[in-house]
């Protein structure tokens, strides 16, 4: 129990800087959300004409929105000069704010969507990132998606090497690193910064003449490639981008792959590190994707609703109906009703303008805007046995307030499914989750929290179920099995992600 404690007392001062922003929002967000938070969303184009980059841009960000929603920017080169702009907003205000929209149509571009997972909400922190010439001219410029693990490290060594930080974001240190070294060439830098950075990278970005993009090691965040036309690349962190671009799905971008543009040779790819495994994150199939994303290879929708069949056979039960939360809810219970013979509702009415926080002085009122988010159809549940299915359990608080409402509209039974194994772990790579205090299976038993939750009976999609949905054991289960595939996690400090 000593020991427990010691580390207990070691992980919350090792957070304790993102642990503070997130209480400060807590009782607010509890109430609103009970999933992990989104990561960021990236593309990038380019073409050997001129296109219309400003609006295929905001086509590709505007499919990418549900991975960000605080704020969005876009680089364009045009003519050898890049041009930056970004803001706070959804990407359709942004790119309507944007005065002169010819500025941003050149022969490449990349974009940005973003979510704050730890660090401040500065303009400074918005991307995509941009480095300067003695001549105050963008010479290079990044968009990224992921978590250096080791960032507040590498920033404290580059600057007593005199180099200087205009933000406090991680992805900052990756473009410092590559400006650090373009005189080894632009695959040169890439490479030495590839080989110092550490953690979950997928990365989109550009010189005056060349564009560029590269994963980790590891490919734990998404990124694919695709074509329009001939002579068009597109690079995203979602095939739906692709789509909403116009652009032919190629392949995905390999784990510790650089792909960049060359005068005379199109598109060109250098592995910076062979042999690398896939571990692309688990939970992008279970809840950050768009459903009509395909990541590779494995379209979203179908392990969404395979998830339910599989917990339906894990854990069958006799009810009336079955239910979904949307969105990502909605998949699994269609395949649980498939599989059960149970009928399928959609009985719980999202409201889709709701903001991610939402402010209110009591805590009666911050417990009613479940209400504002999610309502049922009480005609359609009044007296049944209904089974829900969530895509998982964070806190808690969300889920408990949900079944508070369906037992107040009348319902005879609740059998409670999540479609994800437990969260346990707080995630280091990319996705905004509680520190391990706040996360409720971390704390409680399954028992425990069918009694927390008020529900006649709780089951969690179990990890042999999930790996046979995904098809292989490589993906990244961190924040299920506590086990990251990264080295030295148990030293990792705090960080800066973008």
């Amino acid at each position: 129990m000593k020991d427990l404690k010691i580390h207990r007392q070691e992980y919350l001062k090792q957070f304790k800087d993102r642990a503070y922003r997130r209480n400060v929002l807590k009782q607010e967000n509890d109430a609103l959300e009970d999933q992990p938070t989104e990561e960021c969303g990236i593309m990038g184009m380019y073409s050997y004409q001129d296109i219309d980059t400003f609006s295929l841009s905001q086509f590709g960000l505007f499919a990418l929105q549900h991975r960000g929603q605080e704020a969005c920017g876009i680089a364009v080169l045009k003519e050898g000069k890049i041009e930056s702009y970004k803001d706070e907003g959804l990407v359709l205000d942004v790119f309507k704010s944007i005065a002169t929209p010819q500025l941003y149509m050149g022969n490449a571009a990349i974009g940005h969507t973003r979510y704050t997972t730890a660090g401040d909400k500065k303009k400074y922190n918005f991307q995509p990132f941009f480095a300067k010439n003695e001549y105050d001219q963008i010479i290079l410029s990044i968009a990224h998606n992921g978590n250096l693990t080791n960032g507040k490290k590498l920033r404290k060594e580059l600057e007593k090497e005199g180099v200087v930080f205009r933000a406090t974001s991680d992805s900052e240190v990756i473009l410092r690193l590559i400006q650090k070294n373009l005189d080894l060439g632009l695959r040169g830098a890439i490479k030495t910064a590839m080989h110092r950075i550490e953690g979950a990278y997928s990365v989109v970005g550009m010189t005056r003449n060349k564009f560029f993009a590269f994963r980790d090691f590891n490919g734990i965040r998404p990124l694919v490639l695709g074509v329009i036309g001939e002579d068009a690349y597109v690079v995203a962190s979602e095939t739906c981008a692709l789509d909403a671009m116009g652009a032919k799905y190629v392949r995905d971008i390999r784990p510790g792959e650089l792909v960049f543009t060359t005068e005379n040779e199109g598109l060109k790819s250098y592995m910076v590190k062979n042999d690398c495994v896939n571990r692309i994150c688990a939970f992008e199939y279970i809840y950050f994707a768009r459903p009509d994303t395909s990541l590779e290879n494995i379209n979203v929708h179908e392990v969404r609703e395979k998830s339910g069949e599989k917990i339906w056979e894990q854990a069958p039960i006799e009810a009336d109906i079955v239910i979904g939360v949307p969105d990502s809810g909605v998949p699994a219970a269609i395949g649980f009703s498939k599989a059960s013979g149970i009928p399928f509702r959609p009985v719980l009415i999202k409201n889709r303008y709701i903001g991610r926080s939402f402010i209110v002085p009591t805590q009666e009122m911050r417990e009613r805007i479940v209400n504002l988010k999610l309502n049922p159809i009480i005609s359609e549940i009044k007296g049944k046995r209904v089974v829900i299915l969530d895509d998982s359990i964070v806190r808690g608080t969300t889920s408990k307030r949900l079944v508070k409402i369906l037992k107040d509209a009348g319902v005879k039974e609740i059998h409670f499914r999540s479609v994800s194994p437990p969260i346990i772990a707080p995630c280091f790579l990319g996705i905004d989750t509680p520190v391990k205090d706040d996360l409720i299976s971390a704390n409680m038993s399954k028992e425990e929290l069918k009694n927390y939750l008020g529900v006649d009976s709780l089951e969690f999609l179990s990890m042999d179920n999930l790996k046979q949905i995904l098809g292989n054991s490589d993906h990244c289960f961190g924040c299920f099995t506590e086990k990251y595939p990264i080295e030295n996690t148990d030293q990792l400090e705090d960080y800066v992600d973008e």
